[in-house]
């Protein structure tokens, strides 16, 4: 069997199952596993798909770059909008991480909703700047260009003063067995500074973001009190999510 052939039943596996393992695919494609595992690592190099101990998972399959996700699965995220939107009450402090889906609840939001928002998101806060009862913390720190957010110490250190009620958290990649992970280190390190300071966290992430990781770890996905998805919560590949006491919505 050639390599390209060995690659593509990877990919398909993947695929169906949403994880593959050394051992399986050793025997499926008749090479050992040092074989195996040398075809993941140079599919890994080329970005499709995520290397983990004894196998493969897939990565998240949208851009990264804020501009491009602007219009990437935008009817989805507007389904996950609107939900969120029950979430939110009159006097909560909450926390809006970056992402699109989470500027799209700053735009949905009633003009009569009173909110104190925490954001280290360009695009939120410019948003929420003519919203006449929300008021806006903004963190300082760099910008992370690609994200259009405020990373580093600076920013960490803003979100430990507060105890939000509620943060809607911006997700990359959630996989049951790995936790929440995202393709950015320093943007992974102010996530868990904001799960750390919020009372409960809310995922917003599109169906083809479950069962897949990145790099660089944020949270246990049982830290998540709820994930909002654009799909209804009687999906039945949800069912390892909430066996875990994860509110699918």
């Amino acid at each position: 069997m050639l390599k390209e052939e060995r690659f593509q039943i990877i990919l398909d596996q993947l695929g169906h199952e949403q994880k593959v393992y050394l051992g399986h695919l050793s025997t499926l494609l008749n090479v050992s596993e040092d074989t195996v595992r040398r075809d993941i690592k140079e599919l890994a190099d080329q970005g499709l798909l995520k290397s983990v101990r004894g196998g493969a998972v897939p990565h998240s399959p949208g851009p990264h770059h804020f501009r491009d996700r602007m219009t990437y699965d935008n009817e989805q995220k507007l389904i996950i909008a609107k939900k969120a939107l029950q979430f939110l009450k009159n006097g909560q402090v909450v926390i809006f991480d970056g992402g699109t889906s989470a500027l799209l609840i700053a735009q949905m939001l009633p003009k009569d909703l009173e909110l104190t928002v925490i954001t280290n998101s360009f695009p939120i806060a410019s948003i929420l700047e003519e919203h006449e009862h929300v008021e806006v913390l903004f963190a300082g720190g760099r910008l992370l260009k690609n994200s259009f957010v405020t990373i580093g110490n600076d920013a960490m250190q803003f979100f430990k003063k507060f105890r939000a009620d509620i943060c809607l958290l911006g997700i990359c990649s959630i996989h049951a067995d790995l936790g929440v992970t995202g393709p950015d280190f320093e943007e992974s390190e102010v996530k868990r500074t904001i799960i750390e300071s919020s009372k409960e966290v809310i995922a917003l992430a599109t169906t083809e973001k479950l069962g897949t990781a990145e790099a660089y770890y944020v949270c246990p996905t049982d830290r998540l009190a709820t994930i909002i998805t654009d799909q209804p919560d009687d999906n039945e590949e949800f069912k390892i999510y909430k066996d875990m006491g994860i509110r699918m919505v």
